[in-house]
């Protein structure tokens, strides 16, 4: 049996403690354009998820300060060759991302009024019970 290597992944969903609003971002360019989705993308090389997470923050909106830092989901594709971190970071208040090349808008709304059509893999988990439970009871606790 082949042993494939596995690409992972890291996703950002900002969730604002002032106005109880989430951060979605236009994507721009082949892959996906014209949806709205996270900050993200995969680790590099020697990368761990955390460390790959503060890069793509960094590269894609800007030097961001955020108070928490959660575990929300660890999806793993069905032929284990592909695997992705959600985490949900906690802002102070909404921002105005500094957004790269690889975004063209942002919105701040609540889940349930979701810019739409969602990045496919955003999409997916939006549509997954346990995942919008995890988000209401993160929201009552933050």
């Amino acid at each position: 049996m082949v042993n494939h290597p596995v690409t992972t992944g890291v996703g950002a969903l900002f969730y604002s403690q002032q106005t109880k609003r989430y951060l979605f971002l236009l994507r721009n360019g082949s892959k996906h354009n014209g949806h709205w989705g996270l900050v993200g993308g995969k680790l590099e090389a020697g990368e761990t998820p955390i460390k790959a997470l503060t890069r793509e923050i960094s590269e894609e909106i800007g030097e961001i300060t955020y108070t928490k830092v959660i575990p929300l989901e660890h999806f793993t594709s069905d032929n284990h060759q592909f695997e992705y971190h959600t985490y949900l970071i906690v802002v102070e208040n909404d921002f105005v991302p500094k957004l790269n090349h690889e975004h063209r808008g942002y919105a701040w709304t609540s889940i349930a009024d979701h810019p739409k059509p969602l990045h496919p893999g955003v999409w997916r988990s939006f549509n997954f019970q346990s995942i919008l439970d995890k988000i209401k009871t993160l929201e009552n606790i933050l």
